[in-house]
């Protein structure tokens, strides 16, 4: 098949086998169904109808009348703005035409006041949410970057704007003049337009961000089962509050264990690893989607977390993909772009790895991804019997050996070693950790234990000069990965 056209009639009955799907549509006659469909293929990733066809597969032909093929021509293209390729093939002795239609550059096309998209092999009509993505991403912009008409500078709390140039000033990911003020760091943001606040800068920065926004709230709680609630609570406040109200409660609600390690301070562990649940709570809080107005929600059961947006995964990214290495894909620009300035978000795209790589070194499973009416990640225990508390806090223990998981993020660590010795501070570059302590503790050590990596000085593990090399289990390890 080929968007330029459908030329034979080999081409046809290789369509009819394959059947019905979301770039190919059967139709005994040309009607406003047709215009429609051609609509749908157009917002979709084009498709070819076939008229003369009936939904069974069965060549049925047309009749044509003189200029009947410029006429179905003119009602696309009056219709739709669209001029695809039209074909008149015979088949059987019978006519049949193709209608090849490209994907359009510019969406959403319109027919009679309407949009249509493919939904497997059907044609339906697009909701008002989904217009509303759609006019976004052709236009190149986000949410979150459209002025806010309703604020004012007024709204937005400049001491907070204060603490977070301190903030970035700390982590160092983007230079800053000495003495910035407020405003003029909310213009090098892009969260002034026109003399008005964005709604990225109402949210980051707003004296009461819910008076704009109803919607943008985190509910979080305790539950027995999916309808006995044991606790809930709502958190407002800025984006920021928010992330920081979900790990207190976290810490309010979650058991810990002290384990003896022969120092004088003992070690908490907690029931789930909380680096790992912060990174799943900025996720959801950044990548939320406003369009469909929906709040995120944190549903903490007995035996896992649930953490749940509205809205699926962002264009371009799929739940395949999503494991591998990926692009970063950024439903609120703004916002991301903030969370990474203040050190909230590792480097772009490294959440999945990084939620990953904590729950594998805490001994946990890795965290499910799940698109159900939504974006769901779901953290679960360790199938293998707790330690009790009790016997935790008088007896030594000794942590579970865990295979570390090969992530891409692993993958370019372990690649990277095998073709030279590398110190420490190149592989956390490699890692993109920018925290000393969390590459030493969740990656050297973890591959060092396992036996993937191993010191080219192993009798001086803190020599100045010590470099790391991946071994022969290391290879092995990302060949299984890749298989």
């Amino acid at each position: 098949m080929g968007r330029k056209g459908v030329k034979d009639s080999l081409e046809i009955f290789r369509l009819i086998r394959k059947g019905e799907s979301e770039a190919v549509e059967f139709k005994e006659s040309f009607g406003r169904e047709s215009v429609e469909t051609v609509c749908a293929f157009a917002n979709t990733k084009g498709g070819v109808l076939l008229i003369g066809v009936n939904d069974r597969g069965i060549v049925c032909g047309i009749q044509l009348g003189k200029g009947s093929l410029k006429d179905i021509a003119n009602q696309i293209a009056q219709g739709t703005g669209l001029h695809p390729s039209i074909e008149l093939i015979r088949v059987q002795r019978k006519v049949v035409i193709g209608v090849s239609v490209e994907e359009s550059r510019i969406k959403p096309v319109m027919f009679q006041g309407k949009a249509f998209k493919r939904s497997g092999a059907t044609t339906r009509q697009i909701s008002t949410e989904e217009l509303t993505r759609m006019v976004l991403y052709s236009a190149g912009t986000t949410w979150d970057e459209l002025a806010e008409p309703r604020a004012s500078l007024a709204d937005i709390d400049l001491p907070k704007v204060r603490e977070f140039i301190q903030l970035v000033k700390e982590k160092k990911r983007r230079p800053l003049p000495a003495k910035i003020q407020p405003l003029d760091m909310l213009k090098r943001l892009e969260l002034l337009h026109e003399g008005f606040p964005t709604r990225a800068a109402v949210l980051l920065f707003g004296k009461n961000p819910q008076r704009f926004y109803g919607h943008v709230f985190l509910k979080i709680g305790r539950f027995r089962d999916a309808t006995l609630i044991i606790d809930d609570r709502e958190v407002h406040g800025t984006l920021f509050e928010q992330v920081e109200g979900a790990m207190d409660y976290f810490r309010e609600k979650l058991d810990t264990r002290f384990v003896m390690t022969g120092r004088p301070q003992r070690d908490v562990v907690w029931e789930y690893p909380l680096e790992a649940l912060r990174e799943a709570v900025t996720n959801a809080v950044c990548h939320r989607d406003h369009v469909g107005g929906g709040h995120t929600q944190i549903r903490i059961y007995d035996t896992e977390i649930v953490i749940w947006n509205a809205g699926g995964l962002p264009e371009g990214l799929s739940l395949k993909t999503l494991k591998k290495s990926h692009r970063s894909v950024q439903r609120n620009r703004l916002i991301a772009a903030a969370f990474f300035y203040a050190g909230l978000i590792e480097r772009w795209g490294g959440g999945i790895d990084k939620m990953i790589t904590l729950c594998a070194a805490a001994g946990h499973p890795a965290p499910l991804f799940e698109e159900e009416m939504g974006f769901r990640v779901t953290f679960t225990k360790p199938a293998a019997k707790e330690v009790s508390r009790e016997t935790a806090q008088v007896a030594p223990q000794v942590a579970p050996q865990v295979t570390p998981q090969v992530t891409p993020q692993v993958t370019r660590l372990l690649e990277a070693a095998a073709h030279g010795n590398r110190t420490r501070e190149e592989l956390q570059r490699l890692a993109g950790i920018k925290d000393r302590e969390h590459f030493r503790k969740f990656y050297l050590e973890k591959f060092l234990s396992a036996g993937w990596l191993k010191r080219t000085i192993p009798d001086k593990p803190q020599s100045r000069l010590q470099k790391y090399r991946t071994t022969e289990a290391g290879l092995k390890a990302i060949k299984k990965a890749q298989r």
